[in-house]
């Protein structure tokens, strides 16, 4: 989201283990595939992320420039009109990290576990 982002789901947000339904008989992947033999739903990371992201990041939020302590976490931020900043940070990594968020003069020490995304709201 810091350079220019673009993205889509490719033809469904459901498939099935199969990849279908599909227009060029093409595998194709999804957010969610149902395996119709097993009776089973999966999850991919992709479904997580559209849901954290389009929870706390509204159409009306613009970017503002971010920075993580920690070259090993990836960090985006926003800001709403009425003031309010949203930082999104991920570690995607196979250990916790630590990450310092600094803003208006004061700072505040995360460590944020392993292979996770966290979403902080400072008013």
């Amino acid at each position: 989201m810091n350079n220019h982002l673009e993205a889509w789901i490719d033809w469904n947000l459901v498939l099935n283990e199969e990849g279908r339904p599909y227009h060029v008989g093409n595998y194709c992947d999804a957010p969610v595939i149902v395996d119709t033999k097993k009776d089973e739903v999966h999850y991919n990371s992709s479904y997580y992320y559209i849901g954290h992201f389009s929870k706390f990041i509204k159409p009306v939020a613009r970017r503002i420039g971010s920075q993580a302590s920690n070259n090993r976490i990836l960090a985006t931020a926003f800001e709403y009109i009425n003031g309010e900043t949203v930082v999104v940070l991920m570690n995607g990594n196979d250990s916790e990290e630590e990450v310092y968020l600094s803003l208006g003069g004061k700072s505040m020490k995360l460590v944020l576990p392993e292979h996770a995304i966290a979403t902080i709201i400072i008013h």
